[in-house]
């Protein structure tokens, strides 16, 4: 319990003080009744009649605070603090008028107190001068650099103490909510805790202040791409590109914001024009080289790697970027300087796991398989510990599915959703083959090829989210709960999502995100026209070609070999419910089919599709469009056997996948009795 500081003569009295003030935040009845100590030893000490002021308003008395620092106003007119906290009390006391008078004095007398400033801002904002609001938050930033406050939470930020961080920050903004620089350092927190939606709320609060806050416009931007909202992004960006057009770490966010939109010409155009200007920059060349690989510039895409490989030679993602062309062939020097790279104390993880799984990619080329597994198995793991996977709770959302969509919940919600037939929506194991489906169907020219739009997972997300308990809530739970309308309103929504990236005016797109699988029961409830196609590979084939794949995000299951297969497993056993209860629903493909007859298999896909059959879907390796997965230099050939059996050289080290995989393996291409299947047990 905090006890109080009897004042004594000069030095005690500016001690008691001191000991009010700090006092005040957490306590402000005990911090008044030290300041009547204070005054009791030195009456009208405007010191402490500050602070019993102060008080007064922290414990919503205003009326008491304004007429006590009117007073003190009066006694001491060069006083900024005054002036600032008479505004607090007016502005309490609903007297907004004679507050806004009261900050803009404060300011005058002292134009670096941040807290003046911010209280100028919020009166403005309130009294809807945007314009004048946005001047007084912009000139608070300016001098909060130095808010003992703000400081602290920056400090613990720093050192990776996001509690105490988080704490300092909500604490402040519970006694400042307008507090932009607060805001946007909590938006910065949120967004490290992985907490996306609330780092764009706050960011979205603090521009609404404060238009000119660009630092907070960026972190948006940025937010909004993480987000998978890139339209939103590209707005934000070439919004802060009015203000600095010359900025390039700006105009290379916008050059990947681009590609993600499908417009890679614009992303070509723009990785060039910031290269031009600072062709030193490595990450740069990176990006460049992605962008031209997906636009079909190959040798182009290769030169841009090795730009980046030369100025830094310990880029690893450059060399796993080279490998994942899958058309290149390291050699000597190539694989040397890669195994230097690997005996290098100094390497961080994730470029040492770059290295090794393009180490792997070009031993196995080399035909060293127990060397090129070692390398894979070693990336691998380095990846897994990033990326932890819970094989064990995957297998429960399956079943948690397999329960909510049976037959009666189906029947129930007959006719409802939204009744575009548009999507054709590709799923089922990466690796698989659907890119290949793709680019078959983007051959028709009734279909557009997009990518793996990220629409639908939003969306799941953001059902989630409405049950309050994001983190432990199934979307399927809350997806039971919704009327006809609302099913009907989500279809539309993602079609809206998807719309930025339908570029070519086609009536039926694409959208290829194979992880999709676990959401058909949302799509047939939101889009009941929609096409969905299953894409199925041999489970050692597809499973191996997976864990030698290292992915630029998500897929945590394929870092570890029983993963996988318990992944694959469940894959399986769901696709198997919804072959039960939506029977003829889904159009599937076993890969091996479709190499060994080709023509039977895309006439068999058109005819699911409705589509007249148009031979330049056999032609697909002809079609010049740009495709973003590992897959896209392999679908410009035509259809090969090579792939269909690599992985048997690596069949003495794929046991824990075989076991994991159990009776699915041994009856593919059939689908084991449901009683075999662990997931719907």
């Amino acid at each position: 319990m905090e006890t109080l500081i009897a004042p004594a003569p000069t030095a005690g009295v500016e001690a008691a003080l001191a000991h009010a003030l700090h006092l005040l935040a957490a306590d402000p009845a005990l911090a008044a009744e030290q300041a009547r100590e204070v005054l009791a030893a030195a009456p009208g000490h405007p010191g402490a009649e500050l602070v019993l002021g102060m008080a007064d308003t922290a414990q919503g008395d205003f009326h008491a605070a304004q007429q006590r620092l009117d007073r003190l106003a009066r006694a001491q007119p060069r006083s900024a603090m005054t002036w600032l906290e008479l505004a607090r009390a007016s502005a309490g006391a609903g007297r907004r008028v004679d507050a806004l008078a009261c900050a803009e004095r404060a300011v005058a007398l002292q134009p670096a107190l941040p807290g003046a400033w911010l209280a100028l801002a919020d009166l403005r904002f309130a009294a809807g001068d945007e314009d004048g609001a946005n001047v007084a938050y912009l000139q608070h930033l300016r001098h909060s650099a130095r808010d003992p406050v703000l400081m602290a939470a920056a400090d613990a930020l720093a050192r990776g103490d996001l509690p105490e961080a988080e704490t300092r920050l909500r604490a402040r903004l519970a006694r400042l909510p307008g507090d932009v620089a607060a805001l946007r350092m909590l938006a910065e927190l949120a967004a490290r805790l992985g907490r996306n939606d609330e780092a764009a709320l706050l960011l979205e609060h603090a521009l609404e202040r404060a238009p000119g806050f660009d630092a907070a416009r960026q972190n948006y931007a940025v937010v909004l791409n993480r987000g998978n909202r890139h339209a939103e992004a590209l707005a934000e960006i070439d919004r802060l590109l009015e203000r600095d057009p010359g900025n390039q770490p700006l105009r290379n966010m916008r050059a990947v914001v681009l590609g993600k939109l499908g417009d890679f010409d614009g992303a070509i155009a723009t990785y060039e024009a910031v290269l031009a200007r600072a062709p030193g920059q490595w990450q740069v060349w990176l990006g460049y080289g992605h962008a031209l690989k997906t636009a079909n510039r190959t040798a182009d895409a290769v030169a841009a790697y090795r730009r980046a490989i030369a100025l830094n030679p310990g880029f690893g993602a450059a060399w796993w970027s080279l490998a994942n062309l899958k058309t290149v062939r390291f050699d000597a020097a190539d694989i040397e300087a890669m195994r230097a790279q690997l005996r290098r104390e100094d390497l961080d993880d994730d470029a040492r796991l770059h290295f090794e799984f393009a180490l792997g990619k070009a031993l196995e080329d080399a035909g060293d398989h127990a060397d090129a597994f070692a390398h894979y198995a070693r990336g691998n793991a380095l990846r897994r510990r990033q990326l932890p996977h819970d094989a064990e709770l995957g297998r429960e959302r399956t079943r948690r599915a397999t329960r909510t969509y049976n037959r009666a919940f189906f029947a129930e919600r007959e006719g409802a959703g939204c009744a575009a037939p548009d999507p054709i929506f590709v799923v089922g194991m990466p690796r698989a083959g659907s890119t290949l489906i793709e680019q078959i169907l983007s051959s028709h020219p009734q279909v557009e090829g997009t990518m793996e739009l990220p629409a639908l997972i939003a969306i799941t997300r953001e059902l989630r989210q409405r049950d309050g308990s994001p983190e432990t809530t199934s979307y399927h739970d809350v997806l039971a709960g919704l009327d006809r309308a609302e099913l009907e309103a989500l279809g539309r929504d993602y079609l809206r999502r998807a719309q930025p990236h339908r570029r070519e005016g086609r009536p039926l797109f694409i959208d290829k995100m194979p992880n999709n699988f676990a959401h058909v029961g949302l799509i047939h409830a939101i889009l009941p026209n929609a096409k969905i196609i299953d894409a199925r590979r041999h489970p050692l084939a597809c499973c191996f070609s997976n864990f030698k794949q290292h992915f630029a995000r998500g897929q945590a299951f394929s870092y570890g070999l029983a993963d996988m297969g318990h992944y694959y497993a469940d894959y399986v056993a769901l696709m198997a419910h919804f072959d039960e209860v939506l029977p003829g629903r889904v159009h599937r493909v076993i890969y091996e089919d479709m190499v060994a007859d080709t023509e039977t298999q895309v006439r068999a896909l058109l005819d699911y599709c409705g589509l007249e059959f148009d031979d330049r879907c056999l032609r697909f390796f002809e079609n010049e469009r740009a495709v973003r997965t590992a897959s896209s230099e392999q679908v410009r050939r035509p259809i090969y056997r090579d792939g269909l059996d690599q992985w048997r050289h690596f069949a003495p080290w794929l046991g824990p996948l075989e076991e994991a995989l159990g009776p699915v393996l041994a009856r593919y291409p059939a689908v084991p009795p449901a009683e075999e299947l662990p997931a719907r047990r």
